[in-house]
């Protein structure tokens, strides 16, 4: 028996992390291979058992923000390659080089400073080139298609820098409009050109990448060498255009336990700021959840849970640790019982998507959100077969 605190926690289910590969690998052409993205901790779904499941899938590559999170993957005995996307100081040069970590290059600047940090400490980084060609985040500036090409061709030929690879970034392949198609064709355009510029310089890269989850549903002729899975991995489409493309199922559940039910009368001020006033006696049950669990206040008295296959609304602010739900219609609610904040009871079904749109936000938010001292249990057939208890530093 695995052991956690059932207070709430989130079930994180590895069978559907495998039909959702499967149906990633539908998608791709013979030999197009996957990096996975599991950045922030997998988007709230715990990067160690994640990253076990997706090898055991052959998944090829991994892909993070930072240093940090590459060298969780690398302590926790994860040795495929592992990109990160974003900046690491040059000072960290032999760090990158002693755990096999390969750094973005995006600037001439950085590059430079990359390469006078490598040099000093004596070791060769591995790196991929980062093209902003429309993102307008990080990375040589393919507006200025001459001037990238030249400072591009000249950080490859760093001899402390080891350019194998050559990627970049869609703004708004998930959207999948004319203005948005428009723009993605162009941004590959001005990849594509870049690349080939710099062939004809006698500069060739084993890896091309640019498709994220957006670009691997809409854009199939764009998918090239390799394809940067993310949100998909965890069951969700990136966007409305891209639902219905691609057969996906919702990796994470997050569950909570009733710690209280009550009987209120008429009148009563409920939680702080006494937003609600109930209308007539209800019955309310309290949850040991609150915003420092990642479920967000501004669902205080809009959001909705499900208990018994049944809705109940949430009355009242969201508390840091608890919130109150109106139990009124559910007389078979009582202490311990299992309340479903995301994911499915009888015929019901509390989404990702549904808490964003409620919360004027992102789904990819509401999972990464889901705070460190809520459990992830894993499961496997219906079984489970792990937990990461982030508050014991225990990992089963």
């Amino acid at each position: 028996m695995i052991n956690y605190l059932r207070r709430s926690w989130a079930v994180v289910n590895l069978d559907n992390v495998a039909h959702n590969v499967r149906e990633i690998r539908k998608k791709l052409r013979p030999g197009c291979m996957i990096m996975g993205v599991v950045k922030a901790d997998a988007y709230g779904h715990g990067d160690k058992f994640i990253a076990d499941e997706l090898i055991k899938l052959g998944i090829n590559w991994f892909a993070v923000s930072n240093i940090n999170e590459a060298m969780s993957l690398r302590n926790q005995g994860i040795f495929h390659p592992i990109l990160v996307l974003g900046t690491t100081p040059a000072s960290e040069a032999r760090r990158l080089c002693e755990y096999n970590i390969t750094q973005t290059v995006y600037s001439m600047d950085y590059a430079r400073l990359l390469q006078e940090e490598a040099e000093k400490q004596d070791v060769t980084v591995q790196c991929h080139i980062k093209v902003d060609s429309g993102m307008g985040r990080i990375g040589f500036d393919a507006s200025n298609m001459d001037e990238a090409v030249e400072q591009i061709k000249a950080a490859c030929s760093f001899p402390n820098l080891q350019c194998d690879g050559i990627f970049t970034h869609f703004s708004s392949a998930d959207e999948y409009n004319d203005p948005s198609i428009d723009y993605t064709h162009q941004q590959f355009e001005r990849f594509k050109e870049i690349n080939d510029r710099l062939e004809q310089e006698g500069i060739r890269f084993s890896l091309h990448h640019c498709c994220n989850s957006g670009g691997i549903v809409n854009y199939p002729e764009y998918h090239w060498d390799m394809v940067r899975a993310g949100i998909l991995l965890y069951g969700l489409a990136p966007d409305k255009a891209c639902q219905g493309k691609i057969d996906l199922k919702p990796v994470m559940e997050f569950k909570a336990v009733i710690s209280m039910v009550k009987d209120v009368k008429a009148g009563s001020k409920i939680s702080y700021g006494r937003t609600y006033t109930t209308p007539r006696a209800m019955r309310l049950a309290t949850l040991p959840v609150g915003y420092a669990d990642g479920y967000h206040r501004s669902l205080s008295n809009r959001g909705k849970m499900l208990l018994n296959g049944q809705y109940a609304k949430i009355v009242g602010r969201v508390c840091m640790d608890q919130l109150m739900l109106d139990v009124s219609d559910i007389p078979e609610a009582k202490e311990g019982m299992e309340v479903t904040i995301v994911g499915q009871d009888g015929d019901k079904r509390i989404t990702m998507e549904e808490i964003a749109r409620l919360s004027d936000t992102v789904h990819y938010e509401i999972m990464c959100i889901i705070g460190k001292r809520v459990p992830r249990v894993y499961t496997r057939k219906g079984e489970n077969v792990g937990v990461v208890d982030y508050v014991r530093h225990n990992v089963e």
